[in-house]
This record gives structure tokens, sequence and C-alpha cells, in this order.
């Protein structure tokens, strides 16, 4: 250290120009997968997960980037089947269980999400109703009513008010615009509002008053739709344990004993066993998941 010092070293930001950004060749890469699934979805005219499905699930993400990460997830998955797999005859059938089950994961992440967020939508309303009446009997617009109860809530309902008046800034009518809002998060309750608002600009009235009675009917509502949920929800995780638990099980034997299953493969009548299984299993999930779903 004392006889040959080092040599000084430049820091990073001297190195550089101000402002340009390095970018690594990992994210070039990236780049370019995500501009050759750009052009595949181009060409085909249909993506395998749409952006208003992202958009209802709330990841910010576009469909190409959102792709490559479930291709991603198929590979490392498929990998790690086969290296489960390894050195039995289930090798191969893991590893594409493994690639099969990403873009499947990935439909099932997005419609939970997006029936999270609607929920939560629905659990919102009443509330927002109450801050646009008091707006509107502050003495507000509508429209500014809306902006307020979007910039003084929280999401999802922050996010669908705020689009509103977007839209409305943008040329499109408020009807319109509240109608798009109701299909789009499946909601009757927000139809029923959207309903209120078209007859009492078309009539005239007292809007903060028609808003205050449909948020009210709203939160009994609410209040019920809660009560099911609840009473729902112990068939619910019943029905997922009954299918699940024969899932899990064979799974179980065939990675720790391989060659328990050997004698259903090894005939036509264990074949023709497995597959009977298979259905009936199949049949019985579709009939619970049926019986546990409560329409309200």
């Amino acid at each position: 250290m004392v006889i040959a010092p080092p040599d000084r070293r430049v820091s990073f930001e001297r190195r550089h120009a101000p402002g340009a950004v390095e970018i690594s060749t990992l994210t070039k890469v990236t780049d370019r997968f995500v501009t050759s699934i750009d052009a595949v979805i181009r060409r085909r005219g249909k993506a395998p997960f749409s952006a208003a499905e992202l958009e209802q699930a709330s990841i910010r993400l576009q469909p190409s980037g959102f792709t490559l990460l479930v291709i991603a997830a198929a590979v490392v998955l498929a990998v790690l089947g086969f290296a489960a797999g390894l050195g039995t005859p289930w090798a191969i059938a893991l590893m594409i269980v493994g690639a099969v089950s990403a873009p499947l994961g990935a439909k099932l992440l997005l419609s939970v999400r997006a029936s999270r967020r609607r929920s939560k939508f629905a659990d919102q309303l009443d509330e927002s109703l109450g801050l646009l009446a008091g707006s509107l009997r502050a003495g507000h617009s509508l429209l500014r009513a809306v902006d307020a109860a979007s910039q003084e809530t929280e999401a999802p309902i922050s996010e669908e008010l705020a689009r509103v008046v977007n839209e409305t800034r943008i040329g499109r009518d408020l009807g319109d615009a509240l109608d798009n809002t109701a299909t789009r998060m499946r909601s009757d309750d927000f139809r029923w509002v959207a309903q209120a608002i078209a007859i009492n600009r078309e009539v005239g009235g007292n809007l903060s008053q028609v808003l205050d009675q449909v948020g009210h009917t709203i939160r009994e509502r609410n209040e019920i739709r809660r009560q099911v949920r609840a009473l729902a929800a112990e068939g619910k995780i019943s029905a997922w344990v009954l299918i699940l638990l024969p899932i899990g099980v064979f799974t179980f034997l065939v990675l720790t004993q391989a060659n328990y299953f050997t004698g259903f493969f090894s005939s036509l009548l264990g074949i023709a066993a497995l597959v009977a299984a298979l259905i009936l299993l199949i049949l019985g999930s579709l009939w619970m998941m049926v019986v546990v779903k409560v329409k309200f």
C-alpha cells in the first residue's frame, strides 16, 4: 500500500455525461423480446392477456410485458418440474405440467385480482355516494363533485371516478362514462347511480337527496352481501379442500413413490380407472363450485 499505492478511481458520476442513462444488457434483451411479442400480438390481432384484463386486475403492465413474465415463469416451472422428476418416468409429464401451469396460473391471478377489485369497489360505493351528495349540497357541480370524490376516496373507486372525469374532459358524455364504468366493474349498484344521474339530468330535481336514498339502499345491500359471504365461507373452504386433497396426495405419491402407480399404467383397466377418476374429479369440482357460489 505504501510502495505501490493503487491508482485513483474516477467515480461513476464523473465518467458519464449528465442525464445519460446506462442501459444494461438484460434490459436490451428484455426490450427485444417485448418488441417481438408486440409484433406477434399485432399480427394475430389478439393478445393472450388483454389490456382490459390487466387494468381490471390493477396490474400496471403492457400485455407484451406481462406475456414475457408468463413465458419466463413457464420456463422456470418447466425446469423445476423436470428436475423434480429426474430419473423417473414422470420427468417429461411434470415438465409439461409446470409449463402449462404458468399461463393457467396467470389467468387465475388476473381473475382473482379483478374479482377482489370489484368487491372492494362495491364496498366503497355507499361512502362515495355520501361524498357526492355532500359536495352537491355544498353547491358544487356534478362533475366537480365526482372529481372531489376521486381525490378523497381510496382505490379502486378513486381510479374509476378519475377515469370518468378524464373521459368527460376529452368530450365524452358523463352518462356514457358512468355506464361504461358500471359495465367494466360489473356493478348493478353503480348502474343504478348512473341511471339516477341520467334521469335527474333530464327531469331535474334534488340530486343530492336522490343519491342519499340510493346510497342508503346500496348500504343495506352491502350488509346483506357481507352476511351471505360470511355464511358461504365455510362451504367454499370445504370445497377447496375436497378438490385439492386428491390432487395433493397424487402428486406427493408420484414424487416420493414413483412405482406406486406403475400397476395403473401397465394395464388397460388401470388406465381406464385413472381416466374415470379424473373425469369424476372434474365433474365433482364443477358441481361443488356451483353449489358454494351464491349469486346476490
